[in-house]
């Protein structure tokens, strides 16, 4: 049986008549606990809706699609303006993911290859072998935490590996990586958010300084070594555009991934039968892991801004206008997933958009979902009766859905 104040049985949530989100401010703890009950009523009331700030929202499934694939767009304006962000600051915002075509194809090529299905699969032992330790150090103690013992150490010892960044500095960035994510909102964020995000790129800029000259006399075959290299052949990668990849790639690496190892854990635990199906079967890790994407994924929304005039559900939003496409509530529209707000480890087709879409698309999502199912497969399948602690979740400093702490009890 599902637990009584089971998560997906959501209802429409109407909002207060005063409040001009509509119920959906990203920066409202309420909404950051739980926001699929205003997403619905977005979804049939606003699909099409304005904020205070003056950007849109798209809530339904086809129109997060087509601004994502088909509508022209990108992530700064048609003069090359990065809306709500002030660029002045020294290395910030130059990362591949706050760029355009042509930069942006030209950043992404760069280190594309070693985020392949192929390059990623060559890496499947190593992501099992953090997993296990990972897992060895809290058998026999009946509980763990499943941020700091699983879901933070596996995907953050993989990109620091890949990327060339001592293990033993991870403490040092723990913390600034997941302040930094709060540059994304820029001066959407409250004042004091966004001082600690720019203290924290600061802190990152200046580790990798320091990093990127001591490498520079002993060269290997880690991602950093080959943007190093890129950058000294010349125009293909500029000192600053350096310091802003290697921070971004470590960004990215990890706290997306802590969010969706944590969260569909506590998914999984929540709702036992599905928990017992993956349990005895599984071969269903990848279909499962698909599901924590759809259902209850880091990220709930990503930003585009118009190249033209487009029209979505009956409304014409002009070019140049800034959308947030709200990724959580596409994934969760009756209109494109049968029965949305139940979790089935084994949904198929599951055409979420938990990844983004068109040029955009996450580079990362192969590496991503690789240690999502060693993690979570590997836990679920070596110890029993797993249970929360407590259902209310303490949030991580980070931008995205991260749990900051998620303690668990087992047996086994």
């Amino acid at each position: 049986m599902e637990p009584a104040n089971n998560p997906s049985a959501h209802v429409s949530a109407s909002p207060s008549p005063d409040d001009p989100w509509l119920g959906c401010n990203p920066l409202d703890p309420d909404f950051r606990n739980d926001p699929y009950p205003a997403m619905q009523y977005l979804r049939e009331h606003a699909p099409v809706s304005g904020t205070p700030i003056g950007l849109w929202r798209l809530a339904r499934y086809e129109d997060v699609w087509r601004v994502l694939h088909d509508v022209p767009s990108g992530v700064r304006t048609t003069d090359g303006v990065l809306p709500f962000v002030d660029e002045s600051l020294e290395n910030q915002h130059r990362f591949m993911l706050e760029q355009d075509p042509p930069n942006h194809t030209r950043l992404r090529r760069l280190v594309s290859r070693a985020f392949t299905p192929r390059a990623v699969q060559r890496i499947r032992p190593d992501v099992q072998r953090v997993v296990d330790e990972c897992l060895d150090r809290v058998s026999g103690r009946g509980g763990m935490d499943v941020i700091a013992d699983l879901a933070l150490p596996v995907p953050s010892t993989v990109i620091c590996e890949m990327i060339g960044v001592p293990l033993e500095d991870r403490d040092k960035f723990t913390v600034w990586t997941a302040e930094a994510t709060h540059g994304l909102a820029g001066e959407i964020a409250p004042p004091d958010v966004l001082a600690r995000a720019r203290s924290a790129g600061e802190h990152l800029g200046d580790y990798f300084r320091e990093l990127i000259a001591a490498r520079r006399t002993d060269l290997g075959d880690d991602l950093l070594s080959a943007l190093i290299r890129a950058e000294e052949e010349g125009d293909r990668l500029s000192g600053d555009e350096l310091i802003s990849q290697s921070i971004g790639l470590l960004i990215a690496g990890f706290e997306t991934t802590i969010g969706l190892i944590g969260n569909g854990i506590r998914q999984l635990v929540l709702h036992p039968a599905e928990l017992a199906r993956l349990k005895a079967s599984p071969a269903l890790i990848e279909t499962a892991v698909e599901e924590c994407l759809r259902f209850d994924g880091p990220i709930g929304l990503t930003v585009r801004v118009l190249h033209a005039d487009a029209e979505f559900s009956g409304h014409t939003i002009p070019k140049n206008t800034t959308i947030w496409a709200l990724l959580a509530s596409a994934n969760r529209d009756p209109r494109a997933f049968p029965d949305p707000e139940r979790f089935d480890v084994s949904r198929q087709p599951n055409d979420h958009l938990a990844f983004g879409g068109g040029a955009h698309f996450c580079l990362g999502s192969h590496l991503a979902r690789l240690e999502a199912q060693c993690a979570i497969g590997s836990l679920v399948a070596r110890f029993d009766s797993l249970a929360l602690v407590t259902e209310t979740v303490e949030w991580g400093p980070s931008l995205f859905r991260v749990p900051g702490t998620l303690p668990l009890t087992f047996t086994g």
